[in-house]
């Protein structure tokens, strides 16, 4: 698989007269990867679509006497307070992207794209592996059993790291040594199928793929992906791709961030405990019946 060093901004000729819409920032980083991790990529293939054609498609439905009531901008803040979702799905984008396989087994449950994945039965995997920065070493959190609590530090955080990279490395030598179809001393072996031989290797090890994916669904995978309580590794991820949605429809994403990035939604038992909070009562978790995970979570909003 090409290194970040060889995936180098496509050369692209002169621009031919086209009537399908462009965005120029969008034009300017077609084929130029973005750095992500410590060997991963988004490479923008393809994008269709901009603001216009959501807005476009919502006067299909709405009628062209909307055009006089509310802007643009307007109207997409309207479709998006509203959760309407078709014509978001009007525009689409088409990564390249080269990831860890453990983000990629989480990222692949956004079930909402087309993927096609390097195939490591036909091709031999690189050696490269997702080697935590020392900042990003955590223990398990004591109160969150999927996430992450203090930072290892010291011995502690070196012993670790050296785990990583050893059996990093150890792993994709046996890997080779299964493939090889010659011995040190020339004498012709077999070798194991790659189908096989790749069941030996480590998680971290990186693959690529091909995602096609319609902007709502994007919406909804950064609503979830870049949020602080996601994990940072697929969060690095999409705090990149928040940059393109910005560059490509800057409307829709002025209105994500306020509805739906920096929005909190609440419970029915949220808002009775709020309403009573706002007529200067003391509330606690026993008195709206919410568990502690539900309290917690609370007043991490509001305090």
């Amino acid at each position: 698989m090409p290194t970040i060093e060889e995936q180098k901004p496509v050369t692209l000729p002169p621009l031919a007269e086209t009537r399908r819409a462009t965005v120029p920032a969008m034009e300017a980083r077609l084929g130029a990867p973005i750095p992500v991790l410590d060997h991963g990529f988004i490479r923008i293939v393809d994008y269709m679509g901009d603001d216009a054609a959501i807005v476009q498609a919502a006067r299909v439905s709405y009628g062209a006497g909307t055009k006089t009531a509310r802007d643009d901008a307007g109207l997409i803040r309207y479709l998006m307070r509203h959760w309407h979702s078709t014509p978001f799905e009007m525009c689409e984008l088409k990564l390249h992207v080269k990831l860890p396989v453990f983000v990629a087994r989480q990222w692949i449950r956004h079930r909402t794209a087309n993927v096609n994945e390097y195939s490591a039965r036909y091709s031999i995997l690189d050696r490269e592996f997702y080697i935590p920065a020392p900042e990003h070493l955590a223990a398990q959190s004591t109160v969150n059993n999927q996430g992450r609590g203090e930072t290892l530090t010291g011995d502690e955080a070196a012993r670790v790291l050296g785990y990583l990279r050893d059996d990093s490395m150890r792993a994709y030598d046996h890997y080779e040594a299964m493939l090889s179809q010659a011995q040190p001393d020339g004498t012709p072996q077999q070798g194991l199928a790659r189908e096989l031989a790749r069941m030996n290797l480590p998680a971290n090890i990186y693959t690529q793929w091909y995602w096609k994916v319609d902007l709502h669904n994007l919406l909804h995978f950064l609503r979830l992906r870049a949020d602080p309580h996601a994990q940072y590794e697929i969060r690095a991820y999409a705090e990149a791709l928040c940059e393109v949605v910005k560059d490509w429809v800057p409307a829709a994403w002025d209105a994500f961030e306020d509805y739906r990035l920096n929005a909190v939604t609440f419970s029915g038992k949220g808002m009775e405990a709020l309403r009573r909070m706002l007529k200067g009562e003391t509330v606690s978790r026993e008195d709206v019946g919410m568990s502690a995970g539900e309290w917690r979570e609370f007043e991490g909003v509001w305090r």
